[in-house]
């Protein structure tokens, strides 16, 4: 159909449709961009693919898109997309350097990292939270893609499966640790991205916005921040220890302390602009938080 995103359900689809030969292996290859003829209306409406794709960029100046819109990745790094994501490409002055490891599930389906995969965060991360890699990083990412490379093309043998299966592992353990590096080593970002959190709470709070639209939910505060929502969890871990859903809560609980210490509202409807439907509900929270009552907290200032 017109203006849909192109489907690929193989591995081998991919491969011809960047004018590369069909994969030595149905199930995992190496895509590599340097050699790859990209046609721009391919990719016009965007592709999904049906297998995940990891992709490792030394040389990257065109623009990749998923999620909130395009980013730059001049700068090179990695790039990780699950299956069912779309996935879209502006082609007209890309210069790609680098490759891309494509793996069915089937691949590792009898494996444990057919669960494993799941709790790897990054690949529910937009294009634009990509991982920066320095060049001691890329070097140790670039040597696990070629011994991925190298087992697919010269020792296709009864242990060629388990080895290439530890290298993916490997792979993602290392990207997982490049990522928690990150999360360090940009705290300027970080903490940009953390005052802006806060400034969206606050305003929240301060709206109408609780009690037509009740509580914030994690995905709203993504959004307008135009993160994901498990980048954005991942990221306030690093920063606060807390993920967004605990941050949420503990903006929430200062603001109804706020509101009990003017002593203008009842409980209830304290818990009703905070944008809770039953003040029940605000009552457990608030008593999870702080280990009292929001009446036994309203009776510290009335004795004072």
């Amino acid at each position: 159909m017109k203006n849909q995103p192109r489907i690929f359900n193989t591995i081998s689809e991919l491969h011809k449709a960047m004018g590369q030969p069909k994969p030595l292996h149905p199930l995992i290859s190496i895509l590599n961009y340097g050699e790859a003829v990209f046609e721009p209306t391919d990719f016009e409406n965007g592709i999904v693919l049906d297998f995940y794709k990891i992709s490792f960029k030394t040389n990257f100046t065109g623009k990749l898109r998923y999620g909130h819109g395009f980013y730059d990745f001049e700068e090179g790094g990695m790039s990780f997309v699950s299956p069912g994501q779309v996935l879209k490409m502006q082609e007209e002055e890309a210069d790609y350097s680098g490759m891309s490891l494509n793996i069915h599930p089937d691949f590792f389906r009898p494996y444990s990292l057919n669960e494993n995969i799941k709790k790897y965060g990054f690949f529910s991360y937009s294009a634009a939270e990509a991982l920066y890699l320095s060049e001691k990083e890329k070097e140790t990412i670039l040597g696990v893609f070629i011994n991925i490379q190298n087992e697919l093309n010269e020792r296709i043998d009864h242990f060629s499966q388990d080895v290439i299966i530890s290298q993916i592992e490997l792979l993602l353990n290392y990207s997982n640790r490049f990522y928690n590096r990150q999360f360090i080593t940009r705290k300027a970002v970080n903490n940009d991205v953390l005052s802006k959190l806060e400034n969206l709470l606050e305003d929240y709070f301060n709206s109408e916005k609780p009690q037509e639209n009740g509580l914030p939910t994690v995905q709203y505060v993504a959004d307008e921040l135009q993160l994901s929502s498990r980048y954005l969890s991942d990221l306030l871990r690093s920063t606060s220890g807390q993920n967004t859903q605990q941050f949420i809560h503990d903006k929430l609980i200062e603001k109804a302390k706020e509101y009990i210490a003017k002593g203008t509202f009842s409980v209830s409807e304290i818990a009703y602009k905070l944008g809770f439907e039953h003040p029940q509900s605000f009552n457990k929270l608030f008593k999870k938080k702080t280990n009292t009552s929001p009446i036994e907290f309203k009776e510290l200032f009335n004795k004072n």
